[in-house]
C-alpha cells in the first residue's frame, strides 16, 4: 500500500510511455483534465533501434513539446535481463516476459511517484488488445504484483475497468474517460485527431523480444552464455551470427551501419575486412582459434564483393597488432551448418557433435 501526504494542490501523476500511440493519448486524456504528467520511458537491451534519420524517433519528444509534459527516461538493463532468463508468469509467443515486464515498470513507476509526489500512474493498456498482458484479471493481478492496486489509470480502457483512487478522489472525472477494447486501431484513431495528434509510429512491436529471429538469436546465447553482458544482447540486434564452436560466435555486418557497430566492438574479439573491395566487417568473439580465423575470413570473403573470386587477402586486427591472411569464399553448405538463425535440425545436429 502506498501512504503519502498531499504537499500541494496541483495533482501530479507519473505516466508510462513508449512513444506510441496508446501511451501517448492515455498521456493527453489525463493532460486535459488539469493533471500534471511526467512521462517514464523505460530503457532495455531489447528496444527496437529507431534510425537518426526516422521522424518516429523523434516523435515521442515532439509529442512532450508541442502538448506540454515531461518526459524522464529510466534504464533498467540488469533487472530486465534477470526476468527475461526466468519470467515468474512466463513467456508470450517468443521470448517476450510482458507480465513480468510490466511488474518491473510499475514497480519503478511507484518508486518514481513517491520521488515526485505524484498521485497516480498512467498506464495506455486496452483491454483485450494483447492477449497475454491485457485481459482483465490480468492487468489486476500486475497491479497487485507491483503493488501499486487502484492507483493505475488506464484512461483508453477505463470505463470497462473498476474505479481507480484518482477517479474515486475525484482527481480524475471517469465520465470523460474511454472504453476501449480489442486490436483494431479505429478509436484510438479517431482520438488523435480530436487531439490534434497527427504523427505517431505505426503498429509495430517496440521490443525485440517479441520478434522470433532475435527471440532465437537470445536463446542460443543464453545455451552457452547464462550470464552475457550488455555487449552480447547489442551484438544480437546486427549482423548475420554464426556459432563455430560453444564458446566461439563470428558476426557479419550486412551494411555500413552495421559495420560501424562491429567496429566499436572491436576490443571484444578480432576484426577481419577485406582492404581492396567492399567488404563487409567481421567479429570474431570468445574463444580465437585458428580455425575460428579461418572460418571468419572466409565468411569475410562470401559476403564482399569478391566473392567470386577464388582466393582473396582478408586483413585481422586484434588489439592494434595486424595481420594478413588468404582466404577463399565459404560454402553455403557450412553457411547453412554454422548460421544461428530459425530454420531446420541442421544446426542443432552440428552443435550437438560438437559438444561430444
Amino acid at each position: 500500500m502506498i501512504v503519502k501526504e498531499r504537499v500541494s494542490l496541483t495533482h501530479r501523476a507519473v505516466a508510462l510511455f513508449s512513444g506510441g500511440l496508446d501511451s501517448t493519448l492515455s498521456i493527453l486524456a489525463v493532460l486535459r483534465q488539469n493533471v500534471k504528467v511526467t512521462a517514464l520511458k523505460f530503457i532495455t537491451p531489447f528496444d527496437q533501434e529507431v534510425s537518426e534519420s526516422s521522424s518516429c524517433h523523434a516523435e515521442p519528444i515532439i509529442s512532450a513539446e508541442k502538448f506540454g509534459f515531461d518526459v524522464e527516461t529510466l534504464e533498467i538493463p540488469g533487472q530486465f535481463l534477470k526476468i527475461v532468463k526466468k519470467p515468474k508468469f512466463g513467456y508470450g509467443k517468443n521470448m517476450n516476459p510482458c507480465i513480468d515486464c510490466r511488474i518491473l515498470m510499475l514497480k519503478a513507476a511507484k518508486d518514481f511517484m513517491k520521488k515526485i509526489e505524484a498521485d497516480f500512474i498512467i498506464s495506455g493498456e486496452v483491454l483485450g488488445q494483447r492477449p497475454m498482458s491485457q485481459r482483465k484479471n490480468v492487468l489486476y493481478l500486475i497491479d497487485k504484483e507491483a503493488e501499486v492496486g487502484g492507483y493505475v489509470l488506464r484512461p483508453l480502457s477505463a470505463k470497462l475497468l473498476k474505479p481507480t483512487i484518482p477517479e474515486s478522489e475525484m482527481i480524475i472525472n471517469r465520465d470523460v474517460l474511454y472504453d476501449f477494447r480489442g486490436r483494431s486501431r479505429k478509436p484510438q484513431m479517431t482520438l488523435a485527431k480530436e487531439f490534434g495528434l497527427t504523427k505517431y509510429p505505426a503498429p509495430a512491436g517496440g521490443c525485440l523480444l517479441t520478434e522470433p529471429n532475435y527471440a532465437h538469436r537470445l536463446k542460443e546465447l543464453l545455451t552457452y552464455n547464462l550470464g552475457p553482458g550488455l555487449d552480447d544482447l547489442l551484438l544480437l540486434k546486427i549482423g548475420r551470427h554464426f556459432r563455430l564452436s560453444p564458446s566461439c560466435k563470428i558476426i557479419v555486418g550486412r551494411n555500413k551501419s552495421e559495420n560501424d557497430q562491429l567496429w566499436s566492438l572491436s576490443a571484444r574479439g578480432l576484426i577481419l575486412k577485406i582492404e581492396t573491395c567492399g567488404s563487409p566487417t567481421v567479429l570474431v568473439t570468445g574463444e580465437i582459434t585458428e580455425e575460428a580465423v579461418r572460418v571468419g575470413a572466409s565468411l569475410c570473403v562470401r559476403y564482399s564483393d569478391a566473392k567470386n573470386l577464388s582466393e582473396v587477402e582478408v586483413t585481422a586486427i586484434k588489439e592494434g597488432c595486424i595481420c594478413k591472411l588468404r582466404a577463399t569464399p565459404c560454402s553455403d553448405e557450412i553457411i547453412e551448418t554454422l548460421r544461428i538463425e530459425l530454420k531446420s535440425s541442421i544446426h542443432r545436429e552440428y552443435l550437438e557433435t560438437i559438444r561430444l
